[in-house]
């Protein structure tokens, strides 16, 4: 059961559960858990079954396809406010997970029980809407994974991804390979020929970004 300080910051990151009738507010905080996990730790691996489904809090999981050879691609990130399709897709199919998904950054999470979620969505619009939604947002994200992946080099990828984040970026050349689905050695390759264009500076797990116009230009050739 939900303590109050907890339900409070569950309506506030998904304020679409704020309209939910008390009776049911009540019996959704009774059958919920809240769910501390560290850093590094698999929230869920491929052919697992799917055991509930999670709210964010706080912290960050990323969702991950990997290969037999360890390599790695990154499908996408679930933040707080945000849920996973993933999940929701083996909830609504009963099937098994199809990928791994990693804690990032220490994660707070509440986890309502399948039939929670089930009850949810077929009672409540506004939260499937929510579903839907999310469902909408994440097949463009992975339309253009697959647009990257099939149409654009390495090069060109890293690239967008430097561009993409805050400078400097705080990443070990292993993390970002894992990220494109590459491996580190080809990463720490490209990024020392963009240090050698003067785009960016090496550090040690950093790197910090001085031509953000030369990367974009690159990116989109």
């Amino acid at each position: 059961m939900l303590d109050n300080n907890t339900q409070t910051r569950l309506l506030q990151r998904y304020p679409m559960l704020q309209s939910l009738p008390a009776s049911q507010l009540a019996d959704l905080r009774a059958g919920a858990t809240l769910m501390q996990l560290p850093a590094g730790t698999v929230v869920f691996d491929e052919n697992q079954p799917c055991q509930g489904f999670p709210l964010l809090l706080s912290g960050c999981v990323r969702v991950i396809k990997a290969a037999a050879n360890g390599r790695e691609l990154q499908l996408y990130r679930v933040e707080p406010g945000e849920s996973c399709i993933l999940t929701s897709s083996c909830l609504l199919g009963h099937a098994s997970y199809h990928a791994r998904g990693l804690v990032e950054r220490d994660v707070g999470m509440v986890v309502l029980p399948p039939s929670a979620f089930k009850a949810l969505l077929s009672a409540h619009e506004p939260f499937r809407d929510y579903i839907f939604g999310l469902f909408s947002e994440r097949l463009t994200d992975l339309m253009q994974l697959v647009t990257a992946v099939a149409f654009q080099k390495l090069d060109q990828r890293l690239a967008a991804l430097l561009v993409a984040r805050p400078s400097p970026l705080r990443a070990t050349h292993q993390a970002l390979a894992d990220e494109l689905g590459s491996v580190r050695e080809i990463v720490s390759r490209l990024l020392k020929n963009f240090a050698e264009q003067g785009w960016v500076q090496l550090g040690r797990e950093q790197i910090e970004i001085l031509n953000v116009p030369a990367l974009k230009k690159f990116s989109e050739l």
